[in-house]
């Protein structure tokens, strides 16, 4: 992923998620996405389960659920429940909430996210210490989720 100019902070990570599974409660997400079906009055939830890998100062596999709800407006709420196992042993929780946009004709949704990150690892305590903000993409073609993460 390149450099994101409008992004303050230090980068402290790229990743790289595939969606592995997604689970509906009704109507599928494919199915609003495309506009075959109209976003219920009440709105939609998706449990996206993904698994993939942290490149930069934060390293390692990471695998979790994004608790997704696609509000009757179109609004894309994002809840993040992420584990992060860094390649020198450690454990770290990333937690968050932000929003999507599906860009228009496009299977693409552009990621905004506010992100917390905590762990009781001496090595990694400066990650309890700031607020992370993440941007990146979710493509539900080929199921990748890019994203940076910037430490404020």
């Amino acid at each position: 992923m390149t450099q994101n100019a409008a992004m303050r902070g230090e980068k402290i990570y790229d990743m790289e998620l595939n969606i592995t599974g997604v689970t509906d409660y009704g109507v599928s997400m494919d199915a609003i996405l495309s506009g075959e079906e109209a976003i219920p009055l009440h709105g939609a939830r998706f449990d996206l389960a993904v698994d993939g890998q942290y490149e930069g100062r934060l390293a390692g596999h990471a695998h979790g659920v994004d608790y997704l709800r696609v509000r009757a407006d179109g609004r894309i709420e994002l809840d993040l429940h992420v584990i992060i196992d860094t390649e020198d042993g450690h454990r770290i929780a990333l937690s968050g909430d932000g929003q999507a946009a599906a860009r228009s004709g496009e299977p693409v949704l552009d990621i905004f996210a506010n992100v917390r990150l905590s762990t009781a690892s001496k090595k990694y305590a400066w990650v309890n210490e700031r607020q992370i903000w993440g941007v990146g993409t979710a493509s539900l073609a080929t199921g990748k989720v890019l994203a940076e993460g910037f430490m404020q």
